[in-house]
């Protein structure tokens, strides 16, 4: 149930900062109220999988590298943003950090 929780609290998290970007620097009030409903739902939801049984720094570092790769395909994908072979390097090496944080954290 936490990782499901923390799962939602990452689609919160990513939901949120697209609409900052569509907010056009929280200038667009609808946007704008995307974005604070989103972080405060994303940041509840984390506290929420935190104290069920997840730790910290393993949660923390699956909210953060999954929003951050998921923030930067969304960009390329739908906002015009580049995808360098730099920048799938930097997703992959995130993506491989959240691994090994979880590989370490295993009994």
């Amino acid at each position: 149930m936490a990782w499901l929780l923390l799962a939602f609290a990452i689609a919160a998290e990513v939901i949120a900062t697209t609409a900052l970007k569509l907010s056009n620097g929280l200038s667009h009030l609808g946007w704008g109220a995307v974005v604070a409903i989103g972080y405060l739902l994303s940041f509840v939801l984390l506290a929420r999988a935190l104290k069920m049984q997840l730790e910290v720094g393993t949660a923390y570092a699956v909210w953060s590298g999954a929003g951050t790769a998921a923030i930067a395909l969304i960009g390329a994908a739908f906002l015009g943003e580049t995808l360098t072979p730099l920048k799938i390097g930097g997703i992959v090496l995130i993506i491989g950090g959240v691994i090994v944080l979880n590989l370490a954290g295993a009994h």
